[in-house]
């Protein structure tokens, strides 16, 4: 029996890509019924990746019929979380939108995922998270000084959409808790990225300079924040921001004679030169040693192999095996909120497409004849 803190909520999924079912996953991780909705036509496009599926029930339905927008509206009215991601109005136009949800269910927490929110001049906007990192101002600090670099992994998505959601979806319930009220959340992913800005912005207005790539306190200014190639091609990333980690980096380095220059502006590049040049004179392991008990803030450039494999993550039940949809085994990552009483815990593998139609309409109370009424028509 599921004991999460979030046992007894379920939660209908409506989106697709990345940002609606990683929330989704994380609400299912802590014990929310999580029932993935998707139109047959998309049965073999794999629209849900495996690796955030887990936890979940999928049930194919076609919204666009009128016996598919009914079913729908039957489960939205047992159920207490929706989350989708479509452009602003599609759901209201296909008639499951906040306002058809609310007429059957007034007390539903709607979470609407989207690009640019819904309002605005670019609510109607496609995109992608390299495209949100960039309306924000994220992705003109993230590079070299000769162009940004899109990053190897999905930061608005996550940081500024799903994990935006699972907090407004979470602050909604504790509203309806007090009040039996619910509400529509509107989640933009620009927005969420935007607010990711504070430190940036916050040491733009103290210097009165433009924050630009590679030239912030926190971006390569400075020899104490920075990375450094090691002799055998690995990298280490040093962040001895406070002095006393400078002062310990300096000591283990034999360069004593930089620790009063920190903050110097004059000789940053000078010393971001020789700790280059010293750091590339050894291999990685000879500074893993050499660093052990001094403690510098320092760590290696993990690969996300090498990540994975690590006893951190390993201990920490972040790096965990499971079976992926065809009873493989695999390995995957964990849960990252741990809570004492009521932990998340993985528990069911990812779905196969439409794996749990059938005992859906069952607890709906369709009889077995109707199911497959439904299923020749092309509505589940």
């Amino acid at each position: 029996m599921t004991t999460g803190a979030l046992s007894g909520i379920t939660v209908l999924d409506l989106s697709r890509l990345l940002p609606g079912p990683w929330c989704t996953m994380m609400l299912a991780d802590h014990g929310a019924r999580v029932i993935a909705l998707e139109n047959p036509r998309y049965a073999s496009q794999g629209a849900f990746p495996d690796l955030i599926n887990r936890n979940k029930e999928h049930m194919g339905l076609n919204l666009k019929s009128d016996t598919g927008k009914k079913i729908f509206l039957e489960l939205a009215s047992r159920a207490d979380v929706i989350v989708e991601g479509f452009r602003p109005g599609v759901t209201h136009r296909l008639g499951v939108g906040y306002d058809h949800v609310k007429a059957v269910n007034p007390g539903i927490v709607y979470c609407s995922i989207t690009g640019y929110g819904q309002t605005g001049p670019h609510r109607d906007t496609p995109g992608h998270d390299i495209n949100y990192l960039s309306m924000a101002g994220a992705l003109d600090l993230i590079g070299s000084k000769e162009a940004p670099c899109a990053p190897g992994f999905q930061i608005a998505d996550i940081a500024g959409g799903s994990l935006s959601a699972v907090s407004g979806i979470l602050l909604a319930l504790f509203h309806r808790e007090r009040t039996g009220q619910g509400q529509h959340i509107d989640i933009s992913i620009t927005d969420g990225t935007l607010a990711l800005m504070h430190l940036a912005l916050n040491l733009q207005q103290e210097t009165g300079q433009t924050a630009t790539r590679c030239d912030t306190l926190l971006s390569h200014r400075y020899a104490f924040y920075n990375t450094y190639e090691t002799a055998d091609h690995k990298f280490i990333a040093l962040g001895a921001l406070e002095p006393k980690f400078w002062t310990a980096f300096c000591r283990a380095t034999g360069l004593e004679h930089f620790e009063a220059l920190q903050f110097d502006d004059e000789k940053r590049h000078e010393i971001i030169q020789t700790v280059r040049d010293l750091i590339k004179s050894h291999p990685l392991s000879h500074w893993a040693h050499r660093f052990k008990d001094l403690d510098p803030c320092w760590s290696p450039v993990k690969t996300l192999s090498e990540a994975m494999d690590s006893k951190l993550f390993q201990e920490r039940e972040m790096a965990v095996a499971c079976q992926n949809r065809h009873g493989e085994p695999v390995q995957t990552i964990g849960v990252p909120v741990k809570l004492s009483h009521t932990p998340g815990s993985i528990r069911t593998p990812p779905f196969s497409f439409g794996q749990d139609t059938d005992k859906l309409l069952t607890e709906l109370g369709y009889a077995q004849e109707e199911i497959q009424a439904l299923k020749a028509a092309g509505i589940t």
